[in-house]
């Protein structure tokens, strides 16, 4: 398979600026991968196409404020700074990434706050955009990370096209997140409420979960042609003994497994064995699933509807079938699905 495969127009009139009101509300598109079928549905028709003790696998990752704002010492001019991942906790070392990153050197100090309460220093040039920063701070770790992360704002992508708001912090999580790490949301996951998950439990169906802290590498545009030489960030996931005996008991007794996103598609066929059954992992992954693959565990999946070139696209028509699945795309363009973080979903089955 090659890039352009995977390009389409980009629908930016059906890019989602705002989620619905109420999370289950969104529209499906049922995609039936074994026939080609595709039905228009609404998100909480979902229960209809499973059954009693069919398990549905979460990642409960949870997303940080990871976007902030500070100036530079003497110019003063302002920098957006976004926090990827802490490298140290002792002596308060971040993974960043700085916009504008020309004027952003080693040595040079940023102020936050109105009243520069926070400072750091640029220890490191990791990337063209990537920069180490030290924050100088001399209170107790949770202190410092309340206080850094009351600077912040949420981290929806800038194909959004507006500011991050305040409700943006809510809207932009998953209603069971859990485990702080993540700088985008599983955001397949954002289409449950609470109440569609208590008519889950009623009807007999079953949650797993794991944790895959979701990365940038979420919203980068593929850039080579060739798809074999493409390298995915890495990112940490954790699958425990619990989800694995959830699944593996499943599987073993004929229920379906649900993937909820891509993110777990990916996390299950890391730690998935040649036996088929899920084994505990904690660690890295830069997995890379492109068409054609093989998927081991997961009987249907909820893919929201991806942008072009995109390795979330090149993941759901590898399970989905690559034919399928564009002619699946050019049907929801047709029909005006919301595309991105906020938008509709498909639903992908046998």
């Amino acid at each position: 398979m090659k890039l352009s495969q995977f390009n389409f127009k980009r629908p930016d009139d059906l890019i989602a600026k705002y989620p619905p009101l109420h999370r289950d509300e969104c529209r499906m598109m049922v995609l039936h991968r074994k026939t080609g079928e595709i039905e228009h549905k609404m998100f909480k028709d979902v229960l209809d196409y499973f059954d009693e003790q069919d398990v549905f696998v979460f990642n409960d990752t949870k997303v940080f404020p990871a976007r902030l704002y500070g100036n530079k010492e003497k110019t003063g001019a302002r920098i957006e700074v976004f926090l990827l991942r802490e490298l140290n906790r002792e002596l308060r070392l971040w993974d960043v990434l700085v916009d504008p990153a020309r004027k952003i050197r080693i040595g040079n100090k940023l102020y936050f706050g109105e009243d520069n309460s926070i400072v750091a220093e640029v220890i490191d040039n990791t990337t063209s955009r990537g920069r180490t920063l030290r924050f100088l701070y001399d209170g107790e770790h949770e202190e410092f990370k309340r206080s850094l992360y009351a600077l912040g704002e949420s981290p929806i992508p800038r194909y959004v096209g507006r500011e991050s708001e305040p409700e943006d912090m809510e809207r932009f999580q998953c209603i069971f997140a859990k485990n702080e790490g993540a700088v985008t949301a599983p955001t397949a996951g954002m289409h449950f409420s609470r109440e569609l998950m208590k008519r889950m439990e009623i009807k007999g169906i079953d949650f797993a979960y794991l944790t895959l802290h979701c990365g940038l590498g979420c919203f980068k545009e593929t850039d080579v042609e060739d798809l074999t030489k493409h390298k995915m960030e890495s990112e940490h996931m954790i699958v425990g003994k619990e989800c694995c005996d959830t699944i593996n008991r499943a599987k073993e007794n004929g229920h379906k497994i649900v993937a909820v996103g891509t993110t777990v598609q990916r996390a299950l066929e890391v730690c998935v064995g040649t036996d088929c059954r899920i084994k505990e992992y904690e660690g890295w992954t830069n997995k890379f699933i492109f068409p054609p693959y093989d998927f081991s565990v997961a009987d249907a999946m909820l893919s929201n509807f991806q942008l072009p070139l995109s390795t979330l696209l090149m993941l759901t028509a590898a399970y989905g079938g690559y034919e399928q699945t564009m002619a699946a795309y050019e049907v929801a363009i047709q029909e005006k699905y919301q595309f991105g973080i906020y938008g509709d979903v498909m639903l992908i089955i046998d």
